[in-house]
């Protein structure tokens, strides 16, 4: 099947921030008097939007995190990637030969416009992208794991939900990519399989992508 858009999730599959994020965050947590592993915050917060920290924190806490809670995890953030980030291996591929076929993509992600455009810029992927292909969890009202951020960019790109594939690597990714109604291709480069497994399918590097999306 030849889809009319193919939706990429950006930490995780565009570039490597996942490892980075989460190590930032348990740390910042930790600082503030909520102790969080490494493990613990990519089970509790991965492909979730900043808001999901606050919530799960006062949920469990009662607790609120200080006002300059955002401000000062972005930043960190910010500089850690300047150090490290780099695009997934063989993610500028896909992109090329999606281009060369002339099959529409763009991105949507729980991330702020500010941190999108921040990591595909630290790693040569922003210019692939128009600005209008580019969504953020900051354009609808509930992110992940509900559907709105990826209906808000079938519709702002003119297709039909049924007509996209998304790639994720997140089970929150995964879960609002089926609730939309649309094919889900799981990213297992740093995600157990077992918990993409509601994903229609599965696959483990980049250069497995083009062959699943002709499926």
């Amino acid at each position: 099947m030849r889809y009319d858009l193919v939706i990429f999730d950006n930490d995780g599959v565009l570039v490597d921030s996942e490892p980075i994020s989460n190590r930032v965050l348990a740390e910042y947590l930790t600082e503030l008097g909520h102790p969080t592993s490494y493990e613990e915050s990519v089970r509790d917060f991965m492909g979730g939007a900043v808001h999901r920290i606050h919530d799960l924190v006062w949920e469990r806490t009662g607790r609120r995190l200080p006002g300059e809670f955002d401000d000062v995890f972005h930043s960190r953030v910010f500089e850690a990637f300047q150090r490290e980030l780099h695009a997934v291996k063989g993610v500028s591929e896909v992109l090329d030969t999606l281009k060369t076929e002339s099959v529409p993509f763009c991105v949507a992600s729980s991330g702020s416009h500010q941190r999108i455009r921040v990591a595909l810029r630290k790693t040569g992927l922003y210019e692939r992208f128009a600005e209008h292909t580019i969504f953020s969890s900051q354009d609808v009202n509930r992110g992940k794991p509900a559907p709105d951020l990826f209906l808000h960019a079938a519709a702002a790109m003119g297709v039909d939900p049924q007509r996209c594939v998304v790639i994720e690597d997140s089970p929150l990714g995964v879960q609002a990519a089926r609730a939309a109604g649309m094919r889900t291709l799981g990213f297992t480069g740093m995600t157990e399989p077992s918990a993409l497994a509601s994903a229609h399918s599965l696959f483990a590097e980049m250069t497995e992508l083009p062959s699943l999306l002709y499926r």
